[in-house]
């Protein structure tokens, strides 16, 4: 059968070439069109519950991700010009094309009772820029009498100071982002510049911001990194320009295929698939080694090329059809899960290693059809003495070794499972940003001085409509009791909810003495009642109680809202967090009349964390079965089977051990490595013994075709094996804790997986003396 191709593939060399010039053509059209993705990640399915109720929260209250916090910490942002400039910065980030609201300081307003109209007028606490250092401490005292501004706006004890800006939430879906959130931030900087403080940004729209830059930027230094190494490592393998450049225009195809994909089934650049460009040139560069190897090994036996390409494809054609059928699967098993950006990245991957395969199998024997026979300089690489001895040191730990073989691989497997039982899984929002990134530092700058900026929602439904405003004081002081106890936690803010709205305008109908700060009661409401309609005179700034109400309650009064900021606890402490609010909430409010639901960024974080975990593992578990069925259909052997499943087991449960001993905890993008190296590693079993099926003479002893296969195949094994970690390691300077995690953990499979194909493996094979039976 693969004769046949070879005849077809080289007889049809020019029609080929022009068919793949035309649809790369058509490739790099389509690529060009790609786009950034600026959602959220949706790790989460559809129907998933969580998901629903994060929906039906945004239909009714809209999007709790689209608040940019700025924060300062000085003792001087009373004086007066300080503080006049720290208002002008408040007016200019207003007329930021996408910023709707900017709550801060000089945006404060007060309520002023008028017992003639018995109505409350919202004046501006801060109307102008002050004249004298008097009147602004006169200001400054009536706004820290105000005690709503407690812990919302400042924190009294350390001198921090938050301005909230709400951007547009269409806006923040489109690469115009990108521009208002740096203008919001270069704004911040020159103030803070100007009187040498130093200026804290944090928020959902500037992190996913600043993660969507940095993975466009990594994403061509990555991919420029692979190329040049790739080329690197060509040139000093076979000396030849010709061969590194053809090489290289198999994997940059390979990109372009990759990149024309996503944008045809509609997919952005995300932080995930990203690494796909990449991971291309790293996959694509061994098919290319392994072709040319074999090139070379024929040319130098038979002296003919036109034999040699015969022999290329009839031979490596179907170890390189299999190695690609293994590492797409190690990467297309993540499509068969119901997280959007795993199917994504899953379908990309899998589609394009394949294609690689016959970009691969056309491009190379029709160009070097084309090209001069090699020279004996190109070719000197099968002779390497280095590697001759390192191959001939394999053969003798094979054939007289093998019991120190089993006993190492014991021990190290006995130390990497205790390993294991030190696992743990804990994901963090920011988990991917390194400790020294700013936007990790002021993430931790909010979390000291105001307990985070992760967005917590917590609805109260009273399962009727106009259900708030029967008993309305009753739902209210409920609210009240769970909002104190979140309050009281040392990882959530103060939470805000209409009860606060309700305060405020209860210490204004008592002239603003700060003790009547409190929730109406019975007494109160009698007196309150006329004064709830609040106005706002012609010069103030808009009614902050009449926002609160038309935020905090849908338009039904069924459902109100209690809105929470917290700190980025991570998966691990989270759980435990929202059970204290869950069961609070249950001692506090009716079940009979009342349901109370946690959702926001922050709950789908958790899910969505908890969701890919479980569809990762579950989509090894699919790579192991389904590589089994190749192999099973490849060597029709279970001994073989067995065979070359062990020696890719023990690879991935060593690196599960050295996550363990090293306090790498088990997350979405550790977890990716497992089946990832699963699909790669696998190649070098592969490679293997189909060549030992091919070198195997009928009646002869096992360990004779296991010695050649070693000294055949050893060296092309140990070539792309330096290749794919290499290319891996390249991830390590990502920036992202995640990508680096992938980088070094994978390298490390690699580095186990070569052993164990070069040592362990042969041992085995000898060992069980099983024979591969020829296919029908």
């Amino acid at each position: 059968m693969w004769g046949t191709i070879a005849d077809f593939v080289l007889k049809n060399r020019l029609r080929l070439l022009v068919f793949l010039a035309i649809t790369l053509v058509f490739a790099g059209f389509e690529a060009s069109k790609i786009e950034l993705s600026y959602e959220y990640t949706r790790a989460i399915p559809t129907d998933n519950p969580k998901y629903i109720a994060y929906q039906n929260f945004r239909k009714k209250f809209g999007d709790d991700g689209n608040l940019l916090v700025m924060g300062i910490q000085t003792p001087n942002l009373f004086s007066k010009d300080f503080f006049n400039d720290y208002m002008r910065l408040s007016r200019d980030l207003k007329k930021i094309r996408g910023v709707e609201q900017v709550l801060s300081i000089p945006d404060a307003i007060i309520l002023i009772k008028s017992d003639s109209s018995q109505k409350l007028t919202s004046k501006a606490l801060f109307p102008s820029p002050f004249e004298s250092q008097e009147k602004l401490d006169k200001a400054r005292n009536a706004f820290k009498n105000q005690l709503f501004y407690r812990n919302l706006l400042y924190n009294p004890s350390t001198n921090a100071y938050l301005a909230a800006i709400h951007v547009n939430k269409d806006l923040m879906n489109t690469s115009a982002r990108t521009e208002v959130v740096g203008h919001i931030v270069q704004l911040g900087n020159a103030f803070g510049a100007a009187h040498a403080v130093h200026m804290h940004f944090s928020g959902l729209p500037l992190i996913r911001t600043n993660m969507a830059t940095k993975v466009a930027t990594e994403m061509k230094w990555f991919l420029l990194g692979s190329v040049l190494l790739s080329a690197l490592i060509l040139l000093l393998f076979f000396r030849s320009i010709s061969t590194m450049v053809l090489s290289l225009t198999v994997v940059i195809i390979g990109v372009i295929f990759s990149l024309a994909t996503m944008h045809l089934f509609g997919y952005k650049i995300t932080l995930l698939n990203a690494l796909i460009p990449p991971l291309i040139v790293v996959i694509g560069i061994p098919n290319c080694i392994y072709f040319l190897n074999k090139y070379h090994t024929s040319f130098k036996e038979s002296r003919e090329k036109k034999k040699a390409l015969h022999e290329m494809i009839s031979k490596m054609g179907i170890v390189t059809l299999f190695c690609n059928i293994a590492a797409a699967i190690g990467f297309g098993v993540f499509a068969f899960t119901k997280s959007a950006v795993l199917r994504e990245f899953g379908v990309v991957a899998g589609i394009n290693i394949m294609l690689l395969f016959f970009i691969s199998l056309i491009l190379l024997p029709s160009a070097l059809s084309y090209l001069q026979e090699p020279k004996p300089r190109h070719m000197a690489y099968l002779t390497n003495r280095w590697l001759t001895t390192l191959l001939d040191q394999l053969e003798n730990w094979t054939l007289h070794h093998k019991s120190i073989i089993y006993i190492a691989t014991t021990l190290v497997l006995i130390i990497s499972i205790a390993g294991i039982f030190h696992l743990r899984s804990e994901g963090f929002i920011l988990d991917d940003l390194p400790k020294t990134d700013p936007v990790y530092a002021d993430l931790k700058f909010f979390e000291k001085n105001f307990k985070g900026v992760m967005p917590l929602e917590i609805l109260i439904d009273t399962k009727r409509k106009n259900g708030l405003r029967a008993n309305s004081l009753a739902t209210f002081g409920r609210i009240d009791q769970l909002s104190a106890f979140i309050d009281s936690s040392p990882v959530m803010a103060k939470p805000l909810s209409i009860v606060e709205g309700l305060k405020f305008v209860r210490q204004a109908y008592y002239h603003n003495d700060s003790s009547d700060y409190a929730l109406p009661n019975d007494f109160d409401i009698t007196f309150l009642a006329p004064y709830l309609n609040v106005r706002s005179d012609s010069n103030s700034q808009s009614n902050i109680v009449v926002k609160l109400a038309n935020s905090f309650i849908d338009s039904n009064r069924q459902t109100t809202r209690i809105s929470v900021n917290m700190a980025d606890v991570g998966s691990l402490r989270l759980p435990s967090i929202l059970k204290s609010i869950k069961e609070r909430s249950s001692q506090i409010f009716d079940s009979t009349k009342y349901s109370v639901e946690l959702t926001g960024t922050t709950v789908t974080f958790l899910e969505g964390s908890a969701f890919i975990i479980h569809g990762l593992q579950q989509s090894i578990l699919w790579a192991f079965a389904l590589i089994a069925v190749c192999m099973i259909y490849l060597f029709r052997s279970f001994r073989i089977l067995v065979c070359s499943l062990l020696p890719n087991v023990i690879p991935l449960i060593i690196t599960a051990g050295v996550m363990g001993w090293a306090g790498v905890p088990l997350k979405p993008s550790t977890v990716l490595v497992f089946s990832i190296a699963l699909g790669i590693a696998i190649d070098i079993t592969i490679r293997f013994l189909v060549n030992y099926k091919q070198d195997q003479v009928k009646g002869e002893p096992v360990k004779h075709a296991v010695v050649r296969t070693i000294h055949s195949t050893g060296i092309s094994i140990i070539y792309t094996s330096l290749v794919l970690i290499a290319g891996f390691i390249i991830f390590c300077f990502s920036g992202f804790g995640g990508t680096q995690a992938l980088g070094w953990l994978t390298s490390l499979t690699l580095v186990m997986a070569t052993f164990t194909n070069l040592l362990f493996l042969p041992a085995l094979l000898i060992t069980i003396g099983g024979k591969l039976k020829s296919k029908n």
